[in-house]
């Protein structure tokens, strides 16, 4: 596979992905689909996890589909000696290294952040780890998970009562891939200007605490500690929530200005009242109005009154929903590829040019050879790493 032949925004910036999964991959993936030509570094044990995870499709999971779209593979042990050397010699020719080990990993292994900056001075590191390279937690294990509870975000999460509810998707790690994508970019903008590149160390807990700032806003002042699911935006108040219908589908409501809670409650026999927009004891009983309102209709029914009425009211797609979704087709979220074993979609990023093709995601170690030879090793060397198991 090659990098695409169309100038993109990032044509001819190199990437040297170490990170797997899906936080590092979200943020590669990103400067893949702009254009950059990003080699994935995988160990030669179990490679990259994202490549099992779910059914096979043309011997790829769904999720690797789209987290590997458009990158490179090469298999290097980084555990030998060699496996180092070979690290550094690459990260002399690259623009860009991205890592997500815990802190000191790579000083371990001989080829931390100073030593590669000292070989090349240009180069943009970027770190990704849970708790950062500093903190009392910096070594600390984590997940997604622990990372919205230590920044706050899970504890604004209702019920009210008993514990948070979990959420049915990963922010800490698709935010700090976004992050980093976007650290990244300014980064080399930056060396654009002073001809430097820099050390990048990004937490997903910190990037998590962004996503809490609605709700914590008052409290950065002083003001009054947030309720769990009960604030504004948090399931508090009776025209911003889900409700389910006649036909046990659901819908989400989000009326919150004037002009449109009033629509919403002029057409369904309820007082518009400012009070509304208030969270407190009052909403219990305006949420029990609303939810028997809500229980008239089918989930169709409140769509074509949604269509009808400018009141933002939208059903609760399911899962199984969106590929048919015609909104979501138009706005072209999922790209089609055909391969042997029939089509496969993956998800557009909403950076991704149009016109790009549809690449598909590399093998273990498909480009080994390709990307040593790029960065100067001889046919000679890339036999003895490989008969030593450096490589594959």
């Amino acid at each position: 596979m090659n990098p695409p032949s169309q100038n993109y925004p990032l044509t001819g910036v190199r990437v040297l992905d170490l990170t797997r999964l899906l936080p590092g991959p979200v943020a590669s993936l990103i400067l893949a689909d702009l254009g950059a030509t990003v080699d994935k570094v995988e160990d030669p044990q179990a490679g990259d996890y994202a490549r099992i995870s779910g059914p096979q499709v043309d011997g790829h999971s769904g999720l690797f589909h789209t987290l590997g779209r458009g990158k490179r593979s090469l298999v290097l042990d980084l555990k030998q000696a060699d496996g180092a050397h070979v690290l550094k010699k690459l990260a002399a020719n690259y623009d860009v290294v991205f890592e997500q080990f815990r802190p000191g990993v790579l000083d371990r292994l001989g080829v931390g952040h100073d030593v590669l900056m000292a070989q090349n001075p240009r180069l943009v590191v970027c770190a990704l780890t849970g708790y950062g390279q500093t903190g009392p937690l910096r070594d600390r294990a984590g997940h997604d998970v622990n990372y919205m509870a230590r920044a706050g975000l899970l504890g604004l999460q209702g019920p009210a009562d008993g514990p948070p509810q979990l959420p049915a998707f990963q922010i800490a790690d698709v935010s700090g891939g976004l992050w980093c994508a976007i650290a990244i970019l300014a980064a080399l903008r930056q060396r654009d200007l002073t001809g430097k590149g820099s050390v990048l160390d990004i937490a997903m807990s910190d990037c998590v605490a962004m996503f809490a700032l609605p709700t914590l806003a008052s409290l950065l002042l002083g003001g009054a500690l947030p309720k769990r699911g009960q604030e504004m935006l948090s399931g508090g108040i009776a025209v911003y929530d889900t409700y389910q219908t006649k036909d046990g589908e659901a819908v989400a409501l989000g009326a919150l200005e004037p002009k449109f809670f009033r629509i919403f409650c002029e057409k369904n026999q309820l007082e518009p009242d400012f009070m509304l927009l208030v969270p407190g004891e009052h909403q219990t009983d305006l949420k029990r109005r609303f939810a028997e309102v809500f229980r008239g209709k089918t989930r169709a029914e409140w769509e074509q009154f949604g269509r009808e009425n400018d009141c933002c009211l939208e059903p609760v797609l399911r899962p199984d929903e969106l590929l048919s979704d015609p909104h979501l087709l138009a706005r072209k979220l999922f790209l089609e590829r055909q391969t042997e074993q029939g089509t496969v979609r993956t998800l557009r990023t909403p950076v991704t040019p149009l016109e790009m093709p549809v690449r598909p995601p590399p093998a273990p170690g498909e480009h080994t050879d390709a990307i040593l030879r790029e960065s100067g090793f001889d046919d000679a060397e890339i036999a003895r790493l490989r008969g030593a198991s450096v490589v594959r």
